[in-house]
C-alpha cells in the first residue's frame, strides 16, 4: 500500500516537471502542432504565433508606429527613454534568471509548501510566497516561479477543482503584493526612477493598500476549507549554496543601484561581467520583451504628449481625479502602458502610483500578470477557461471595488 502511494506520489511529480516546462511557454505546443499543418509554416501562421505570444509588445509598437505619423522622428525623441529604469530592469531580470536557474526560489518554496497540512494553510502559504515574491522579484517572475509550485501542490493532493480559485489569488497577491517596493513591479520601478520619489515616501504611499490587501487576501484563503492534506517532497532537489550566495549577493548590488546607491551604469558594468563566467544562460532567458514593451511605449507615451488635442484631453481628465482615471486606464491598455503615458501630463504621483497598483486588479489585460496566470490556466485545464474567467471578473472585481473606494476616502 505505502509503496503504491508513492508510486502515485513520483508519477505526480514527474507530471509536475512536465507541466511545469510547458507552463513556462503555455503557447508554444498548440502553435507547434499548427505551424506543422500546412505548407511548412506559412508567414501569416508565423506572425499570428509571434503576436499571441507578445501580445503586448506588438500593441505596443503598433501604437508606436501610429503616433510617429503625427510627431515625426526627431532629436527629442531620444529624451523619451528613461535609461536608469531600463538598466535596473535588465540588471534585476538577469540575477532572477540565474536565481531560477539554480531553481533557488522553487526549492525554498516547496520546502515551505510541504508543511502545510490542510488545504487552507496550503492555499494561505502559495498566496504568502506569491505576495512576498513579487516584492523582491516583480510580479510576472513571480507568477512564472510559483504557479507551478500551486499546480504541482493542489494535483498531487487531488484538489484541481481548486486550482482556479487559487490560481486567481495568486494572481491578485503578485499584481497587490509588489506594490509596496519601488522594485515590486515595472510601472513601481518607472514611477519611482521617473519622479525620483524619495524611498521613505514611496513605501509610506503604498504601505496602507498593502496592509489592506493583506488582510483581504488571507480572509479569502479562509473561506477554504481545513481538509486535511499530505504533501511529501520526494524531488530530491538540492540547492547549490555557492551559487546562491552568489546570485544574492548580486541581486542585493541590484537593488543598492535601484535604491539610487549605486550608480546604474556602474552596475552594468559589473553584474553582466559576472553573469558571463557565473551563468551565460541567463542572458538567453530575460524577458526581452518587456524591456522592448517598455522601450516602445516610451515612444507611444512621448509623442501622445506632444500632440496639443491629447494634452487638453489628459489634462481634462486628470484634472478630475489622477486616481480614477489611472485606475480606469489600467482596465483598457494596462497598468505599465497606463504608468507611462499619464506620467507625462500629471505630476500627481501619489495617485497616479496607488492608480497603476490597484487598477492591476480587474479585467484580463489591466495587468500583464493577469494574462500570464490565464495562459498558464488555459494550457493546464483547457475545457474550464470558461469557469476561470467568470470567477477571475468576479473576484478581481470585488478587490478592486475595495481597495478602490479605500484609496478614494482613505489612502489618497
Amino acid at each position: 500500500m505505502e509503496e503504491t502511494k508513492e508510486s502515485q506520489l513520483n508519477t505526480q511529480q514527474t507530471r509536475m516537471t512536465e507541466n511545469e516546462s510547458e507552463m513556462q511557454n503555455p503557447e508554444h505546443e498548440p502553435e507547434a502542432r499548427m505551424m506543422k499543418r500546412g505548407p511548412e509554416g506559412s508567414a501569416v501562421r508565423k506572425f499570428t504565433a509571434f503576436f499571441k505570444k507578445n501580445t503586448v509588445m506588438c500593441i505596443a509598437a503598433i501604437l508606436a508606429v501610429v503616433t510617429s505619423f503625427f510627431v515625426p522622428p526627431d532629436q527629442a525623441y531620444l529624451k523619451y527613454f528613461d535609461l536608469r529604469t531600463l538598466t535596473c530592469l535588465f540588471l534585476t531580470l538577469l540575477v532572477i534568471c540565474a536565481l531560477k536557474d539554480i531553481r533557488f526560489f522553487g526549492i525554498v518554496a516547496q520546502r515551505i509548501v510541504v508543511t502545510t497540512g490542510n488545504l487552507r494553510l496550503l492555499a494561505l502559504a502559495l498566496v504568502y510566497i506569491t505576495f512576498i515574491g513579487s516584492m523582491l522579484i516583480a510580479n510576472d517572475m513571480a507568477l512564472i516561479t510559483f504557479l507551478p509550485l500551486g499546480y504541482f501542490a493542489l494535483s498531487v493532493t487531488k484538489n484541481e477543482e481548486k486550482m482556479a480559485y487559487i490560481f486567481i489569488l495568486q494572481n491578485i497577491s503578485a499584481n497587490l503584493g509588489g506594490m509596496l517596493t519601488p522594485f515590486g513591479n515595472p510601472q513601481n520601478l518607472y514611477l519611482y526612477s521617473y519622479f525620483g520619489i524619495p524611498t521613505g515616501e514611496f513605501m509610506s504611499i503604498m504601505f496602507p493598500p498593502f496592509l489592506l490587501a493583506i488582510a483581504m487576501l488571507t480572509g479569502a484563503c479562509f473561506l477554504l476549507p481545513r481538509t486535511p492534506l499530505v504533501i511529501r517532497d520526494d524531488s530530491g532537489q538540492k540547492l547549490n549554496r555557492k551559487r546562491a550566495a552568489l546570485y544574492l549577493t548580486l541581486f542585493a548590488f541590484s537593488l543598492l543601484i535601484v535604491f539610487r546607491v549605486i550608480p546604474y551604469w556602474l552596475g552594468l558594468l559589473l553584474i553582466p561581467a559576472v553573469m558571463i563566467f557565473a551563468d551565460r544562460s541567463a542572458f538567453g532567458e530575460v524577458d526581452y520583451g518587456l524591456l522592448s514593451t517598455f522601450a516602445l511605449y516610451f515612444v507611444f507615451s512621448g509623442n501622445m504628449a506632444r500632440i496639443p488635442a491629447v494634452q487638453e484631453f489628459a489634462n481634462m481628465l486628470l484634472s478630475k481625479s489622477v486616481l480614477l482615471v489611472s485606475i480606469g486606464s489600467c482596465q483598457v491598455i494596462s497598468n505599465v502602458p497606463s504608468a507611462i503615458l499619464l506620467s507625462r501630463f500629471t505630476g500627481n504621483y501619489r495617485e497616479l502610483l496607488l492608480g497603476v497598483n490597484i487598477g492591476g486588479t480587474g479585467t484580463l489585460i489591466s495587468s500583464l500578470a493577469s494574462l500570464i496566470t490565464f495562459s498558464h490556466y488555459r494550457a493546464l485545464r483547457p475545457n474550464d477557461t470558461k469557469k476561470y474567467i467568470v470567477l477571475f471578473a468576479l473576484m478581481n472585481l470585488v478587490f478592486l471595488a475595495v481597495m478602490g473606494t479605500a484609496a478614494w476616502f482613505f489612502f489618497r
